[in-house]
């Protein structure tokens, strides 16, 4: 005979209702920490892919009012993602291989200095004054002084340089493709992923949630819009600068100094990189003034071109971008130079409705 629920010990009657529930958020927290763990290493190109998806949403979604009604959501999002790849990775290719190309030709003008019958440069013969600045007895002014200096290099220390140079490359590489895939899917999931987000943040936050997203895909925007005015207003400063002061392939060194001033500070480095060239090159007058110049340029760019084209979508002080464009990108890498002041301006709009609310 069946015996009752109530014939057994309380105890044993009642379930387990606190149990479960306790197992269940452990594992599923098991399960996020683990998630997280996997797709940690690609945490950049997925920001990188969701910044630039916000920022050129609504030219995609020009793009997709023009295109006719034959071509799916798959093909306008696989073609507009291809426009923006060549047009983001097109300028940083040629920076890359203008500066490339301009190290190899001084490297070849150095190697002249180890050539029988040709002299080395002045400034070099004044380095090689000391005899030991150079291996082998007459230094680089010497034919073949710059070859002895080559065969006493490590080879080791060589071979763990060019495979680290490769296997920096290979791993950019394997971000910059990942990307441009979740560049793909943002595009072609884009709505659905924006009433998912929109009304996940209201659940959790409140009204004000379509607020915050709102502050901050105008600061992300903003951002971006800004670096491309700024490297566009510091290639053709320059180009004029860079004449001026008679440096030689001036344009080809403003283009190089515009494409990395896009990102803040980063235009320096081109500046200082092509004046030391001209200085070994025997050229001290234009290198001096092309780094005046220069610098000039991008102090005008950083300080004043930069804030006016932000400030609309950005409502912050200057020095609070500038902290959240260095902090951003130590946090986040490139992609941190935009999210950075975004997440400043969410912060501060957060602030101001709380000290409404307390008002």
């Amino acid at each position: 005979m069946r015996r009752s629920r109530a014939a057994y010990p309380m105890h044993l009657a009642t379930p387990p209702s606190n149990l479960e529930p306790r197992a269940a958020r452990l594992l599923a927290a098991a399960v996020l920490l683990l998630s997280a763990w996997i797709v940690h290493g690609f945490l950049d190109a997925m920001t990188a892919a969701c910044v630039i998806a916000v920022a050129t949403w609504p030219l995609y979604a020009r793009f997709r009012r023009r295109m006719p009604s034959r071509v799916g959501r798959g093909l306008a999002a696989m073609m507009f993602t291809l426009a923006i790849t060549v047009f983001v990775l097109a300028p940083l290719v040629f920076a890359c291989a203008a500066l490339v190309d301009e190290i190899r030709s001084l490297l070849i003008g150095l190697a002249g200095a180890g050539i029988p019958g040709l002299g080395a440069p002045a400034w070099l013969s004044a380095l090689a004054a000391a005899p030991s600045a150079w291996p082998g007895q007459g230094g680089a002014s010497h034919p073949g002084g710059l070859a002895l200096f080559a065969r006493h290099a490590d080879p080791a220390a060589m071979l763990g340089w060019a495979q680290s140079l490769a296997g920096f490359a290979l791993q950019q590489a394997l971000m910059i493709g990942f990307a441009i895939l979740l560049l793909f899917f943002f595009y072609r999931q884009g709505d659905l992923l924006a009433r998912e987000l929109t009304g996940l943040l209201a659940r959790s936050l409140g009204a004000s949630a379509p607020r915050y997203l709102a502050v901050a895909t105008q600061a992300v925007r903003a951002s971006v819009n800004s670096m491309l005015v700024v490297g566009l207003f510091d290639a053709a400063a320059a180009a004029v600068a860079y004449s001026v002061a008679g440096a030689p392939r001036a344009i080809v060194w403003a283009a190089i100094t515009g494409s990395m001033a896009a990102v803040p500070f980063l235009g320096y480095g081109a500046v200082g990189a092509m004046a030391l060239m001209l200085a070994m090159k025997g050229l001290q007058a234009p290198a001096l003034m092309s780094l005046v110049l220069g610098a000039a340029v991008l102090l005008c760019g950083d300080k004043i071109v930069r804030p006016m084209v932000a400030r609309g979508g950005i409502r912050l002080p200057f020095v609070w971008v500038l902290i959240g464009c260095i902090g951003g990108f130590g946090a986040f890498g490139l992609s941190g130079l935009v999210t950075g002041p975004a997440l400043l301006a969410v912060a501060k709009e957060m602030l101001e409705q709380w000290m409404r609310r307390r008002a």
